[in-house]
């Protein structure tokens, strides 16, 4: 369970702290989407959020759970998708730091700082920043922003299994399980696909 306690030394001196992440990047197929949360100066964490964590260490049901409390206490939040498309033409790097960009333009407000999960970020408004590694096991803002990043990305993917339900999307979510690759192999990539994933499995170079 995490606490506020790395935001607080920011907090003396700034008011809008903003934690950002991403979920995504590794799947075959779907967007990679980011978010981005402000929670209010001084936030302590209590209720549901008390149990807020490194969203992969969290169960899918307290994943749902968490994320409309998460919208409902921060002062600020938002998320952005980028389409498969746009990862085949501009790489998945490029487009995950796309989608970190639009969530931070897209908040009420521009924050005064900004913490980033990971060990790169390439900011394109004047903010800013420090990376954190393993930051959503670290920072409460960007585990927040894990979660509504997750849960959106989830939302999308289990909503395109009922336009290509031969790949099973709303159990992966797009991931390179055995399942989908099998599926790949039988009816071949469908329109939501990163084409310039390749599979080794598959013969593909």
């Amino acid at each position: 369970m995490l606490s506020t306690d790395f935001e607080s030394p920011l907090w003396k001196s700034l008011s809008q702290v903003c934690g950002i992440d991403e979920a995504g990047r590794g799947p075959l197929a779907g967007p990679v989407v980011a978010a981005a949360v402000v929670f209010p100066r001084h936030y302590q964490p209590s209720g549901i959020l008390a149990k807020l964590d490194d969203s992969k260490k969290l169960t899918p049901e307290l994943r749902k759970a968490l994320a409309p409390a998460i919208r409902e206490a921060a002062e600020s939040w938002a998320v952005a998708a980028v389409d498969a498309e746009t990862i085949d033409r501009i790489n998945i790097l490029q487009a995950t730091m796309l989608a970190m960009n639009l969530a931070v333009d897209s908040l009420d407000s521009t924050p005064e700082f900004l913490m980033v999960d990971g060990n790169r970020f390439r900011p394109v408004l004047p903010i800013p920043y420090q990376t954190v590694v393993k930051g959503d096991s670290k920072v409460f803002s960007i585990a927040a922003a894990s979660v509504l990043a997750k849960t959106h990305r989830d939302e999308l993917m289990a909503a395109c299994a009922s336009e290509f339900p031969e790949y099973g999307f709303e159990v992966h979510f797009g991931y390179p399980t055995a399942r989908h690759v099998e599926a790949i192999a039988r009816h071949g990539r469908c329109a939501i696909h990163r084409k310039s994933f390749k599979l080794r499995k598959l013969g593909e170079k």
